[in-house]
């Protein structure tokens, strides 16, 4: 236990080891994280994996597992921008875990960030520089991700590409029904009815079927 003297709250001290995986979709497979951590026999029931974006720490397994971390853990992560994409952010969530929380993090893809080591004056300075050089690297990549993305669009509709999901194909009474509400002889309503769809979809397929 630290903090012993009068007055002052009792926190436990800890040894224990924890891992942090992020992928930034479902689709997305983490078991290259996992195996690191397994290799470095990292309990599974202390490994928190969580599927999002990450473009902030609103993630609920990252969130368990700052709340399970006590004085002394270790934690592991494959790579910073598994921690996260944003500069400022990432940099908070280091100096919570590192100073607040007094947990020793290990970046496994850069071993300069490893905070068991040179805990003096100039280690500390070095892993600062390298964690700032990192985490804008990683919010940097995340920027360029969604201008490539933007450029990429841009230029398929300019080729006249459609984008989004293919429209549904029509019903086989949707021509008829068309035709007869364009005559006026049935209402929007009665027509989209017959097609099995709601008037605003059916009002939407007219405009493109004009």
């Amino acid at each position: 236990m630290i903090g012993t003297s009068a007055g002052r709250r009792l926190i436990p001290i800890s040894n224990h080891t924890y891992g942090y995986v992020r992928v930034s979709t479902r689709e997305q497979n983490e078991d290259r994280q996992l195996i690191a951590l397994r290799e470095l026999a990292v309990p599974e029931t202390h490994i928190f994996v969580d599927k999002q974006s990450g473009k902030d720490f609103d993630r609920p397994q990252y969130k368990r597992l700052v709340r399970r971390l006590r004085p002394s853990d270790l934690l592991y992560i494959k790579s910073i921008d598994r921690l996260g994409r944003n500069y400022e952010e990432i940099q908070s969530q280091w100096r919570l875990l590192t100073k607040e929380k007094g947990v020793d993090i290990v970046v496994l893809d850069m071993p300069l960030l490893d905070t068991r080591r040179g805990k003096d004056l100039m280690g500390t300075f070095l892993s600062d520089i390298v964690l700032q050089v990192l985490s804008f690297v990683a919010e940097n990549e995340r920027s360029n991700i969604r201008q490539r993305q933007a450029e990429g669009i841009a230029a398929a509709k300019a080729r006249g590409v459609r984008l989004g999901r293919p429209p549904r194909p029509l019903p086989e009474r949707y021509h008829s029904a068309y035709q007869r509400w364009k005559a006026g002889a049935i209402t929007g309503t009665a027509a989209a009815r017959e097609c099995g769809m709601p008037l605003s979809t059916f009002r939407y397929r007219a405009e493109r079927y004009e």
